[in-house]
């Protein structure tokens, strides 16, 4: 009983956490969905297609149900950080595209599966899981990512949230300049009170 409420519990929270990082990209230009944001190069559009990946194969190879489309293997070399930005070639609406046909392919996966189904993942120090080891994986991982995505949103626009229905919700902009300053002047006073 317990299995069963833990991965549709787990299962559910993943499907929320997609739906909130392709939400940050609502509205958004091209060069903003692409452009890097971080001295590292982190943009939204590339937040997407790395977890499209990571997705395809925790829930594709390691559980013997390859996703059914070309992609890069996960031991190739990649100086470049491929996985991580879009080039000019990969339209928003293919990466977007697969990031949907990997959710669907992982989702026919969890379902299938027992909660204690086994997996191999090679790549990791310890490679024999569970359905509810890489479940765990991937909702910690995809949440962290949603997590960037929130900053680099905030970055470009000023949009916040985390849930497209509750957005109304948020303060408005001179509210939030309010806080902000607010936090300055406790920031530069413990500064100057501590050194």
């Amino acid at each position: 009983m317990i299995d069963d409420f833990a991965k549709q519990y787990l299962h559910n929270d993943l499907r929320q956490i997609r739906e909130v990082l392709l939400w940050k990209l609502d509205g958004l230009s091209e060069y903003d969905v692409r452009r890097p944001l971080t001295a590292s190069g982190t943009n939204l559009l590339g937040l997407v297609k790395h977890l499209s990946f990571g997705e395809a194969r925790y829930f594709g190879e390691v559980f013997g149900r390859p996703f059914p489309e070309p992609l890069p293997r996960w031991d190739d070399p990649d100086p470049d950080g491929a996985d991580m930005w879009a080039t000019e070639h990969e339209s928003r609406e293919e990466v977007l595209g697969r990031y949907r046909r990997v959710a669907e392919h992982a989702d026919a996966t969890i379902d299938a599966l027992a909660i204690d189904a086994p997996g191999h993942v090679p790549w990791w120090p310890r490679p024999d899981v569970k359905l509810f080891n890489i479940l765990v994986h991937v909702l910690a991982e995809t949440s962290r990512h949603a997590g960037h995505a929130d900053i680099l949103r905030e970055q470009l626009d000023g949009s916040i949230g985390a849930w497209a229905a509750y957005a109304h919700l948020e303060p408005e902009p001179p509210t939030l300049a309010t806080r902000r300053a607010m936090i300055e002047r406790a920031a530069r006073a413990a500064a100057d009170a501590h050194g």
